[in-house]
């Protein structure tokens, strides 16, 4: 009897973990897809909200679709991050939509690296540069998610970051694994750059104890943005 009573709460606490993570699995798809629309609508010119994007989804809009999409610990917990100059964002502000176009890497940004940003996108780092001002460009994602595919990173591999001020690309040009408490790969740069962070080993069981960094350089944004003013983004809409 006592051995029945062990399998029973095996098999619950099992299907509360797969409740969850299908759960979280979810609110991240449908967060992605909103953000997507909502980005695209609004460099569009058109005004985005929820109840616009349902009626998308239901086949009464007719504006366009979005582009297509191809444990928890904080990759960010522990690095220092170094203020470059810009008026602070409030959290969850969408930011844009990052590529890595050989790694089918497609998420929308958001600003803020906390537990509920990096639930249901990545995050730009308080305090580092914004795209489209000369600085370093931190954003971190988790490794068990979003970021993932980085573990096939290679040099020269080509990122592309979209903002609602103009697109920006950036070449890999270095990979490096340190401790949470190493605070110069988030340093200020001279020029346009930007960092990648997530939590490493990325198959690590528990709260991983390295962070696993790519650095690139911008080769060329289509807008140019060397005004010294930040991207303008949008705020999640509420309504």
């Amino acid at each position: 009897m006592r051995t029945r009573w062990i399998e029973f709460l095996f098999l619950i606490v099992g299907l509360v973990a797969v409740d969850c993570y299908i759960w979280v699995t979810v609110e991240a798809q449908m967060s992605q897809a909103y953000d997507s629309w909502a980005f695209d609508q609004t460099r569009a010119g058109r005004q985005a909200s929820v109840s616009e994007f349902l009626r998308y989804e239901l086949g009464l809009s007719t504006a366009p679709p979005p582009a297509v999409q191809n444990a928890e610990d904080n990759p960010s917990e522990g690095l220092i991050k170094p203020n470059q100059t810009h008026t602070p964002l409030p959290v969850d502000t969408l930011i844009g939509r990052i590529k890595i176009p050989r790694l089918g890497i497609n998420v929308m940004v958001r600003e803020g690296a906390g537990e509920e940003t990096l639930r249901t996108a990545i995050g730009h780092i308080p305090e580092t540069a914004l795209p489209g001002i000369s600085g370093n460009v931190g954003i971190a994602g988790h490794r068990d998610t979003f970021f993932r595919p980085l573990r096939n990173i290679k040099h020269d591999d080509r990122i592309t970051l979209e903002t609602e001020r103009g697109t920006y690309q950036y070449e890999v040009q270095s990979v490096q694994i340190v401790k949470p408490q190493d605070v110069s790969v988030l340093a200020p740069t001279k020029s346009p750059t930007l960092t990648l962070v997530t939590c490493y080993p990325f198959y690590y069981v528990g709260s991983a104890p390295k962070r696993f960094i790519v650095h690139a350089r911008e080769v060329g944004p289509d807008t140019e943005a060397s005004d010294g003013q930040p991207p303008i983004p949008r705020p999640r809409s509420t309504s």
